[in-house]
C-alpha cells in the first residue's frame, strides 16, 4: 500500500541507521547503527541487536573502504543479505584494529574565512600495498531463534578476502567466494547456515591473478553456470549443484563477456561475447551443450540488442565508428536484418568541420595486433607535420577504443586546432581475454608504454605525426601512464597527468596487490613500475594536476613525486591542485581544468620541428 510503516521509535537518539534493507518475505528488516546490525521483527516491531561491539574499528553489516571501492563496487557498502526464503541473514564484519589511517584536509572547509579559519581533517582507514587488510569473518543471523551461526573459515589464511556473498534460490545454502590476499586462486563454497561449515565447489587459479567472479546463474534442474576465465579465456560452464562440472558451453581463444538469457526448455543460451572482435559488442546463441554457435549481429560494430519473448526476433541498436545508429530488426535465428525502424544521420556534422574516427589495426614490435582509432584536422594534407595527442586510461581490462558511433566534443575541437587525435587499447586493455590483460602482470605500466609508444610511431610514420610535438594525457591510471611516459619514453613532448598513482607503493592493498603482489614480494617490479623513482629520468614537460581531498588515489602520490623532481632539479614541471575536489574533479572547477589542459596542449601548435 502507499501508506508508511514505522518499524523504531527511537528515531536518532541511538546513532543514525544506514544500510536499511527488507527480508524478500517482508517479515525483518536490518539496518547497521554505530557499526553493529540490527535486525527489526516487522510484525512484533521488536529490535534485535544482532552484534554489540561495533565501533571504529569493528564493523558488522557493513563495508569498509577497500571492500566497497575494490569488491563490492565503489559507493556500495551493503555488507549483509537476506536470504531469498528463510528469513536468514549473512553479513561480514571487519576487523579493522590493524589497518593503518590516512588523513584527508579540506583547506577550504565552508563558512571558510568568515566563520572557519581552521582546516578539517578526514581520517579513513586505508590499506596501502603491502601494509595490513582489514581481518574478516562471516556469519549468518537466524532472527526467529535469535541466534548467530559464525562460518568456519579456519582452513583458509586469516588475511583472505571474502569478495562475494550470495544465497542458493531455495535459501537453504550460503554461497560465499573467497580468494588469497594477492588473489592467485578463488573458491566457490557452499555454506551450510545450521552449522557454519563450509565446503568448495569450485576453484579458479591463475599464473596471474583470478579476478572476483560473477554469481552462478542457476537453472531450474538445479544445474548452474559459471563464467570462468580458467583458459585464459572467459567462457561458460555448467555444473551439477556441489560442484560437479557436466562441461564447457563456450569455448575458444575468445571469450564471453556475459549471459543475456537462457532458455533452458529449448536448451539455449545468448550471450555477449568477442569472437568476433573485442572492440564492438556482439549477441551469439549456443546450444547448452555446446553446439550450434550462431552470431545473431554479423558485421562490425557495437549492438545493443533486445529479444522478443521466443526470441525468433531481436531489435538491434546498431553503430559503428563511422556509421551513425540504426534501429532494426533482426532474425532471431539467423540474424538476418529483417526491416530498418530508423537511421541517424550526421546532421550539421559536415557545417562543423568533423573530422572522422578511422578504425585502425596498428602493430606492435613484436607483431601484435593493437586496436586503434585516429581523427585528423580536417584540413590535413599528405607532407605537413601535425602535433598529437594520445588521450590514455590503459588500465587493466579497461578499454578506450570501442567500435560505436560516440564522439567527443572535445577530441573534435582538437582536431579542428590542428591536432591528430590517437587513441589505443594497449594489449592489457585490449579486453581480449585475461591471457591479454596478464601481460602487465608484477610490472604496471611496463608493457602498456611499449604499445604506446609504437602506436605514436605509426601514426608519426603514417599519418604525419611530428615527433617533437607528441603530447599524453590521462586521469587516474592514465594519469599514472602519462607520467610513466615523460619519465620513462623520449618520445613525448608533454603530459598532462591527472590524479595519477605515481608509485604503486602508495595505491590500496586489494587493486594493487591484485596486478603487482606485495612489494615484499615484488619489489623490483615495484621500482620499475615507478615515476616517483624514475623522476631524475624526466624528458618534456610534466604537468601534474589533483584534488587536494582525494580519498583514493591520494595527493600525497603527486606531492611524493613533486618533491623528487625538485630534489633532481628538474625544472618543467607544472602543478594545479584543486581544493575541494576528490578523485572526480568538483563540477565548478571542471572548465577550469578543461581550460588548464587545453593551454598547455596549445603550446604544440606551434611550427613543425618542436614546441613554441
Amino acid at each position: 500500500s502507499a501508506a508508511a510503516e514505522r518499524l523504531t521509535e527511537d528515531g536518532l537518539a541511538a546513532g543514525p541507521k544506514r544500510e536499511a534493507h527488507l527480508s524478500p518475505d517482508a517479515a525483518f528488516a536490518s539496518f547497521v547503527r554505530n557499526n553493529d546490525l540490527c535486525i527489526v521483527d516487522v510484525a512484533a516491531k521488536a529490535l534485535w541487536r544482532v552484534t554489540d561491539d561495533g565501533g571504529p574499528e569493528q564493523l558488522h553489516g557493513v563495508l569498509d573502504w577497500v571492500y566497497q571501492e575494490e569488491l563490492y563496487g565503489r559507493g556500495d557498502f551493503q555488507g549483509h543479505w537476506w536470504s531469498p526464503v528463510g528469513g536468514r541473514c549473512a553479513f561480514l564484519s571487519l576487523d579493522e584494529a590493524p589497518v593503518r589511517e590516512f588523513t584527508i584536509v579540506d583547506h577550504v572547509p565552508d563558512g571558510f574565512l568568515d566563520e572557519e579559519r581552521a582546516v578539517r581533517t578526514e581520517v579513513t582507514n586505508y590499506p596501502k600495498a603491502g601494509d595490513p587488510n582489514p581481518f574478516v569473518t562471516l556469519s549468518i543471523a537466524h532472527p526467529a531463534a535469535r541466534r548467530v551461526v559464525p562460518v568456519d573459515l579456519s582452513r583458509f589464511p586469516r588475511d583472505l578476502l571474502v569478495v562475494r556473498v550470495g544465497w542458493t534460490p531455495d535459501g537453504s545454502t550460503l554461497l560465499a567466494t573467497v580468494q588469497d590476499r594477492i588473489q592467485t586462486w578463488a573458491e566457490l563454497c557452499a555454506v551450510d547456515p545450521e552449522t557454519g561449515v563450509a565446503t568448495t565447489w569450485i576453484r579458479e587459479e591463475s599464473p596471474t591473478w583470478v579476478n572476483r567472479p560473477t554469481p552462478p546463474r542457476w537453472l531450474e534442474d538445479g544445474t548452474f553456470l559459471w563464467l570462468s576465465e580458467r583458459t585464459g579465456y572467459q567462457h561458460v560452464y555448467r555444473y551439477r549443484r556441489g560442484g560437479e562440472l557436466l562441461g564447457a558451453v563456450t569455448a575458444g581463444e575468445w571469450q564471453v563477456r556475459s549471459i543475456e538469457r537462457v532458455d533452458e526448455a529449448r536448451g539455449l543460451l545468448w550471450f555477449e561475447g568477442t569472437r568476433d572482435g573485442a572492440t564492438g559488442r556482439h549477441l551469439y546463441r549456443v546450444s547448452l551443450d555446446g553446439t550450434g554457435l550462431v552470431h545473431l549481429t554479423p558485421g562490425v560494430g557495437t549492438h545493443a540488442t533486445t529479444l522478443n519473448a521466443d526470441g525468433s526476433l531481436l531489435l538491434d541498436r546498431f553503430s559503428a565508428m563511422d556509421r551513425a545508429t540504426e534501429l532494426r530488426v533482426l532474425d532471431g535465428e539467423t540474424g538476418a536484418v529483417v526491416r530498418e525502424i530508423a537511421k541517424a544521420d550526421r546532421g550539421a556534422a559536415a557545417k562543423y568541420a568533423f573530422s572522422e574516427k578511422r578504425r585502425l589495426t596498428i602493430p606492435a614490435r613484436d607483431g601484435y595486433e593493437l586496436d586503434a582509432s585516429v581523427q585528423l584536422p580536417p584540413d590535413w594534407r599528405e607532407g605537413r607535420r601535425y602535433p598529437v595527442f594520445l588521450p590514455t586510461y590503459s588500465g587493466p581490462d579497461a578499454p578506450s577504443v570501442r567500435d560505436r558511433w560516440s564522439h567527443s566534443s572535445y577530441h573534435q575541437f582538437l582536431a579542428q586546432q590542428g591536432f591528430v587525435v590517437l587513441q589505443v587499447n594497449v594489449r592489457s586493455a585490449s579486453g581480449r581475454g585475461q591471457v591479454h590483460t596478464g601481460t602487465c602482470y608484477r610490472q604496471l605500466g611496463v608493457q602498456e608504454l611499449r604499445d604506446l609508444e609504437d602506436a605514436v610511431d605509426h601514426v608519426l610514420q603514417d599519418f604525419g605525426g611530428d615527433p617533437a610535438r607528441v603530447a599524453i594525457g590521462g586521469w587516474s591510471y592514465g594519469g599514472f601512464m602519462a607520467a610513466y611516459a615523460l619519465t620513462h619514453s623520449r618520445k613525448f613532448a608533454l603530459g598532462l597527468a591527472g590524479v595519477g598513482a605515481h608509485d604503486s607503493r602508495l595505491y590500496d592493498t586489494i587493486y594493487t596487490e591484485r596486478y603487482m603482489r606485495t612489494p615484499q614480494e615484488n619489489q623490483a617490479g615495484y621500482d620499475r613500475t615507478s615515476v616517483i623513482k624514475a623522476a631524475g629520468d624526466l624528458h618534456g614537460q610534466l604537468v601534474l594536476i589533483h584534488g587536494t581531498m582525494d580519498d583514493n588515489v591520494h595527493l600525497q602520490n603527486t606531492m611524493q613525486l613533486l618533491w623528487e623532481l625538485q630534489a633532481k632539479g628538474k625544472q618543467d614541471v607544472e602543478l594545479m591542485v584543486y581544493p575541494r575536489s576528490r578523485h572526480g574533479l568538483d563540477r565548478r572547477v571542471r572548465a577550469h581544468s578543461n581550460e588548464f589542459q587545453w593551454r598547455r596542449l596549445q603550446r604544440l601548435l606551434g611550427p613543425p620541428g618542436g614546441p613554441r
